[in-house]
């Protein structure tokens, strides 16, 4: 078992403490060992070790990105997505699409969904070494009503496509999440909102004792639910439905936010995606007023979930990442930024929700994302002071 130690750097531990100076971190195997000052390595240890002159730099945990989607390649449309798409291929491109992820200083991540139920494969084969990439936690497909998701007309009236599948009753909602947790889901995810045609905006397509199925039913299997609301009566419902990560949790309003508040209901709301549209959206064909749509949700989303911070509720760190506006590799980082821009978050606390936080995505809270004795060596070493300017990440 190998022993490092890492000298003499500019320690951030995770937990938004204030960052200690010349401080030494002492691994050992894939473990923590020692956090401190002017640590030795024994000399048992000696003939297999090595010390890494961090001086001058920050040694940090390594980032958990609690929002990708690694088997999706990138599509610039759910045409593309939905139809162009073969099980082989899609699985080679995740095993190298992976790597950039890791390669991005991200040393743990949650696959929210995905095509092909690849996700689980995947991780399994980071797990034994076959494959190079972030230690990983993944779902199956996201769960919808035949109303449909993000998708429109894509979504099929049944069965599986894309990302999706369609469930039509109680019992096949439990027969489904059941099914997705024997193939190896960690999490279950529900699209609680949906695109119809026509219809402006997302509309709320499960109702409140249809969630409650599927969370009762995970629940029981200890796996934790996950939803895509954008809405307050869709976040309301899922929060009281008892889902236990909120994704996006747009147009807040007074009730929903209560309700997360009081529950203490983990939110991501995946900045990164919305500040990418609008600031780079024309590069891919989005109007103006697309734009300007985006930029607005993103400044009252923002206002509202730093009075959830404020209070308490645990604020996730996604980017979203496996879309043609999130390629992989890129802006696993942008949502702290977003987060100090947009929430008035201090770098230290940014920097905390995508590490010590965000471990609650991955069930593994205070065994990644953090420097102490005992956690996961997940570190990062690297130039710069991101304590003062987290875009420096």
């Amino acid at each position: 078992m190998k022993t490092v130690l890492i000298a003499g750097g500019n320690v951030i531990d995770g937990t938004g403490s204030a960052p200690q100076a010349k401080t030494d971190v002492l691994l050992k195997g894939d473990r923590i060992v020692a956090v401190g000052k002017n640590l030795v390595i024994d000399a048992a240890d000696r003939a297999n070790a090595e010390t890494i002159d961090a001086s001058g730099l920050t040694v940090m945990p390594g980032l958990i990105d609690a929002h990708v989607h690694v088997t999706l390649g990138e599509p610039r449309t759910n045409d593309e997505l939905f139809m162009h798409r073969d099980a082989a291929t899609s699985a080679m491109l995740a095993a190298f699409n992976v790597r950039k992820v890791l390669k991005a200083g991200v040393t743990s991540m949650l696959d929210v969904d995905g095509i092909f139920n690849i996700g689980p494969a995947l991780r399994d084969s980071i797990n034994a070494g076959i494959v190079d990439g972030p230690t990983m936690r993944s779902g199956s497909y996201a769960l919808m009503t035949a109303v449909g998701g993000t998708a429109g007309k894509l979504i099929p009236d049944s069965g599986t496509a894309g990302y999706a599948e369609v469930v039509h009753n109680r019992d096949e909602m439990v027969r489904v999440v059941r099914r997705q947790i024997k193939d190896g889901a960690d999490i279950i995810k529900i699209h609680v909102t949906g695109v119809v045609p026509a219809r402006s905006g997302e509309i709320q397509v499960w109702t409140r004792d249809e969630l409650k199925t599927v969370c009762d039913t995970a629940h029981d299997l200890g796996v934790p639910v996950t939803a895509h609301c954008r809405g307050d009566q869709a976040t309301l419902d899922a929060v009281l439905a008892g889902v236990d990560i909120i994704w996006h949790a747009s147009f807040l309003g007074d009730r929903a936010l209560e309700a997360i508040i009081e529950k203490k209901t983990a939110v991501g709301p995946v900045f990164t995606f919305l500040a990418n549209l609008a600031e780079y959206g024309a590069k891919v064909g989005a109007t103006a007023i697309v734009q300007s749509t985006f930029a607005g949700e993103l400044e009252h989303t923002g206002a509202r979930l730093r009075q959830a911070y404020d209070a308490g509720v645990p604020l996730l760190c996604g980017s979203e990442s496996g879309f043609s506006i999130t390629p992989y590799g890129n802006w696993h980082a942008r949502e702290m930024e977003v987060f100090v821009q947009h929430m008035g978050l201090t770098p230290l606390q940014a920097i905390s929700c995508a590490t010590y936080t965000n471990a609650h995505a991955l069930q593994q809270f205070g065994q990644v994302g953090i420097i102490a004795s005992g956690a996961q060596a997940d570190i990062l070493v690297l130039d710069g002071h991101p304590e003062k300017d987290v875009a420096v990440l």
